[in-house]
């Protein structure tokens, strides 16, 4: 979908990957807080490999491929949730140059486009393994230019969006 930003529209990044937490987090978006003035911007920050230069030009090739293919399976997914949806918005893969984490990258985005506001998931990681791991939400909320949306859905919420859509994967009607 083009983007038809106009002095009206607010720019509303959402962080996605192809995780359950990120379609909770579209939906939940989709449902409690989009407008039609809203421009949407999926984003989505793809792993980087390291140790590349360890690997041989063939194995270098083959994950180039599988990378790019995984984008362009997760681009046709959310711009249909946008079009099903009747959203106004686009797919941007951020963070390619150069070695940026996921969070710098979502975050320098927002700021280049001006963002109103972002929008994003969370794993609910344990203060133990944030620490250790990192976290792309908590570094999102502490450095956004912009106010930050974490959607977190509780377990239950969580089974019954996945029985929901194991149902709708197998053509019942719900």
């Amino acid at each position: 979908m083009a983007n038809m930003a106009s002095k009206d529209t607010r720019t509303v990044v959402l962080c996605v990957d192809d995780s359950e937490h990120a379609f909770l987090a579209f939906d939940w978006y989709v449902q409690n807080f989009h407008k039609p003035e809203n421009h949407l911007v999926t984003v989505h920050c793809p792993e980087t490999f390291t140790n590349v230069t360890m690997m041989s030009p063939g194995r270098v090739s083959e994950l180039i491929t599988e990378c790019n293919a995984k984008l362009d399976a997760l681009k046709t997914k959310f711009v249909s949730k946008m079009t099903e949806n009747g959203i106004n918005g686009e797919f941007k893969a951020i963070g390619l140059e150069g070695d940026m984490k996921p969070g710098q990258a979502i975050v320098d985005y927002a700021e280049k486009s001006k963002a109103t506001f972002i929008v994003t998931g969370t794993r609910g990681m344990g203060k133990f393994r944030r620490t250790v791991m990192g976290s792309v939400s908590d570094y999102i909320v502490h450095h956004s230019p912009c106010p930050v949306l974490v959607c977190r859905q509780k377990e239950k919420d969580h089974k019954e969006h996945k029985e929901h859509k194991d149902h709708k994967e197998k053509g019942d009607k719900h």
